[in-house]
Parts: C-alpha cells; sequence; structure tokens
C-alpha cells in the first residue's frame, strides 16, 4: 500500500496554488502567439500582445497574472489502495490553500456563508473532486477559479428530442451573452450527460484538458471544432472588443444519462483558465 503524508500534500497544494496564479500553461501561451497572427482586428490583435507580455511578467516576476486570485479548485485523482498518513486529506489540501495564498501574495476572495459574507480571510475552503481509481497514484490539479467566468457559465436541462442541435444552441446562446465579461479569448468547457451536478461536473474538468490536444471521440472531436468557429463568429473578440478570438478552444466531456434527459452544463475559462498539477 502506497503510503501519502499529509505534509507533503499540503507542501504541494501550497506550490500548485502560486504556481497556477503566477505561470500560465505553454498550450494556452501558444494559443495566444498563433491567435496574434491570425486576428485581423488592430485592437484584438493589441490585447492578445498585452495578454502575452502580462504572462511573461507574470511568470518571470512570480506574480499574479490577473488580481482576481479566484476560488481554489482542487480536483484529486487517487489510487483505492492510497493511505493518507500524518492528517485528514482535506485540512492537509486546506492547509496547502492557506499557505500558497499567503505566501504568494495572492488575493483572499473566500466568503465562509453565502448570506452573511463575510471574508475567512485564507481563501478556504477550497472546493475539492474526487476520482478514485486501480493504480497507486496520487495526483493533484489546483484551479483557481475566477468569478468573472463563472459568473457566466451556466447549465440548462434539455430534453432528448433537442438533440446535439439543441445542445449547440445553449452552448453559443450561453456565450453570446457573456459577451466580454468572461476576459475573452476564452476556453469552453462543456458537459454534456449524467445528472445535473454530473454535467456541471464534466464542464469544469474538461477546461483542464491542454489545448493542444484533441478529443479521443472523432464525433464530440468534430463538435468542438464546429462550436469554436461559430464562438469565433460572434465577433466579441478579445476583451470584448471585436475581433475572430473570442474563444482558444472547446473541449466537451460526455457521461451516461436517463432516456428522458440530456443536461448540458457550459463553464468559462478566462484568457488564462489557471492550473497547475502535481503528484506524489
Amino acid at each position: 500500500m502506497k503510503q501519502i503524508k499529509a505534509s507533503d500534500i499540503t507542501a504541494l497544494v501550497e506550490r500548485l496554488c502560486i504556481e497556477a496564479c503566477c505561470v500560465i500553461t505553454d498550450d494556452i501561451n501558444n494559443k495566444f502567439k498563433s491567435s496574434l497572427q491570425a486576428e485581423t482586428s488592430p485592437l484584438g490583435k493589441e490585447i492578445l500582445s498585452t495578454l502575452i507580455e502580462n504572462a511573461r511578467i507574470a511568470r518571470e516576476e512570480r506574480s499574479p497574472m490577473c488580481q482576481d486570485t479566484g476560488m481554489t479548485v482542487v480536483f484529486v485523482r487517487m489510487g483505492q489502495n492510497v493511505q493518507i498518513v500524518g492528517g485528514f486529506i482535506e485540512d492537509a489540501i486546506n492547509q496547502g490553500v492557506r499557505q500558497g495564498y499567503e505566501k504568494g501574495y495572492l488575493r483572499k476572495s473566500v466568503v465562509k456563508d453565502p448570506i452573511h459574507r463575510e471574508n475567512t480571510k485564507d481563501n478556504t475552503p477550497a472546493v475539492i473532486h474526487y476520482e478514485i481509481v486501480p493504480e497507486d497514484v496520487f495526483h493533484i490539479t489546483v484551479s483557481p477559479k475566477g468569478f468573472g467566468s463563472e459568473n457566466k457559465s451556466a447549465l440548462k436541462m434539455l430534453t432528448p428530442s433537442e438533440g446535439v442541435e439543441g445542445v449547440k444552441r445553449f452552448v453559443l446562446e450561453t456565450i453570446s451573452a457573456a459577451g466580454g465579461n468572461p476576459c475573452p479569448p476564452i476556453i469552453v468547457g462543456v458537459g454534456i450527460g449524467g445528472t445535473m451536478e454530473k454535467a456541471a461536473y464534466l464542464s469544469k474538468k474538461a477546461l483542464l484538458r491542454p489545448l493542444d490536444t484533441q478529443n479521443l471521440n472523432p464525433a464530440l472531436a468534430d463538435l468542438e471544432a464546429e462550436l469554436l468557429t461559430e464562438i469565433n463568429k460572434l465577433g466579441i473578440g478579445p476583451a470584448g472588443f471585436g475581433g475572430i478570438t473570442t474563444a482558444l478552444g472547446v473541449n466537451i466531456l460526455t457521461y451516461a444519462t436517463h432516456i428522458a434527459g440530456l443536461p448540458v452544463s457550459v463553464n468559462i475559462g478566462c484568457h488564462a483558465t489557471r492550473h497547475a498539477e502535481g503528484e506524489l
């Protein structure tokens, strides 16, 4: 049985919180650069150039690339035989968030109660998702989620008769309504199937797939490409000032569902769609 120390989890989460907020992933940075070459709007080109420069400064100076350093979402992929020793896993993760946001001078944006709204002053608690797998693995992805983009995400319970056309219509309506608010160019995560909460989870997880990879399902790969083309025809453009680069990518995840349902969730990631990952 593989044993993981709670203190090591804390140290890893601390590091990943800072890295995710300060270092944009290579696939997104490369998409900025290729989009800069393709963009036809002069203002759009200027904004993309600024985003590239902002990412460089943030990486080199280890400064947050955006003032909204998000609510910390943590994805844990854990083998069923892995044992956590020396503490409770959720305490260890939240301590890592606490230390990372303090050490990295990251804005603390979490309130302990959605009604009374008193700031917890350490960005905890994190939102934690667990995936239990057969292998002896312990993998963590930290994804700080800003609410400029989160607030424009949406979920709809379609009827099966609405089919793929209904899915496409809902995705495009959601992005059109969002406009420039989620800090485009955006990344669009789409979850289809399961139940209401499963679709939402899938759409959030979809944002983590690198933009330089293709969906393994050919039909979904085609749907992603079609949606990306249609989204970029909306003309929202970088920062909402017009252009052909409204989205950098569309990632879709699906799951089995009920004969009477077609849940669809759209989770919008801002231009940074921050995340960092590591293993123990």
